[in-house]
């Protein structure tokens, strides 16, 4: 299936640490990654490795470590003719403190390039694409975006991710046809639990999937049949690294639904999947995984 991600891509450098520093103090990294990242980005790189042909569009300066971002997205085959280039630009850049006693991950992002416009998104021949996969990020573009996304690409289901409390992302939730939430929005939202989150946002999206990855508890479903659905976390047998858990939730519903499970099955598999990433550190090696997702209805 041929899959369009629209969102940001960065450079991580991500410094191991024994256990998160305290203030104003000098603390020896065990060991430093510097590699690509970005939500949209992320959750790509799993679905290439799970079959599917990829394509991101989003903004990409014209630096080193562009470079190292536009490298790694080609050596997953991720095609990236939609980018847009941007003279002069300084990429973004996330500094990651890995604590080693946790697991935890503290990021520091560093961001002044532009966001991905509606008018480079309206160049892109969206007949192609299975599915379109949005970050929900600077409100006003994106909002254009899903909404010609409705018209151009009829043939594409429409999944939207909501991370964090932007001003005015609520405009976003009618548009797409999947929504996947995480704990912090439904926090930030006043929701302590994800059946909560649903109630609310059934009000402006009734016929959508609702999924929420919901971190050390799993994952939450409400397709509409019946109560909301959980699945517990499917916890490595040693937590390594936690970094990217949900982008590869994300992908995992995306390709449950693209393989045609049942929402139930697909929430299965994108518990698993997030799961098996905890155990290890990057992106690499989470193939295919189970029967399509397994799951008991």
């Amino acid at each position: 299936m041929h899959i369009l991600g629209v969102g940001v891509a960065t450079l991580d450098i991500i410094d191991s640490l024994a256990a998160y520093p305290v203030e104003d103090s000098e603390q020896r990294a065990l060991g430093r990654r510097v590699c690509r990242g970005g939500n949209a980005a992320n959750s790509l790189v799993v679905l290439s490795q799970l079959g599917h042909a990829c394509s991101w569009a989003g903004t990409l300066a014209d630096d080193a470590a562009a470079g190292v971002i536009a490298d790694d997205l080609a050596a997953h085959g991720i095609d990236t003719r939609w980018a847009t280039r941007v003279a002069g630009a300084t990429s973004p850049t996330s500094t990651i403190l890995h604590s080693r006693a946790t697991a935890s991950r503290t990021i520091i992002h560093y961001r002044e390039l532009a966001e991905f416009s509606a008018e480079a998104f309206a160049q892109i021949d969206l007949e192609p694409f299975d599915w379109l996969h949005f970050e929900g990020r600077h409100v006003p573009a994106c909002e254009a975006m899903l909404q010609r996304a409705r018209v151009g690409g009829r043939r594409a289901r429409i999944s939207l991710e909501v991370e964090k409390p932007r001003e005015g992302i609520e405009r976003l939730l009618p548009l797409a046809d999947v929504l996947i939430f995480s704990c912090a929005y439904a926090e930030a939202r006043g929701h302590e639990t994800a059946p909560g989150l649903f109630e609310s946002v059934r009000r402006e999206n009734p016929e959508a999937l609702l999924f929420a990855a919901w971190g050390e508890a799993g994952g939450w479903l409400d397709d509409g049949a019946g109560p909301p659905r959980h699945r517990p976390a499917a916890t490595p047998s040693s937590v390594v690294d936690t970094l990217g858990a949900g982008d590869v939730f994300n992908a995992g519903v995306i390709h449950g639904l693209l393989q045609g499970v049942a929402p139930d099955a697909a929430l299965s598999l994108a518990v698993e999947l997030s799961g098996r990433k905890c155990g290890q550190a990057g992106f690499e090696g989470l193939g295919p995984v189970g029967a399509q997702g397994g799951g008991d209805g």
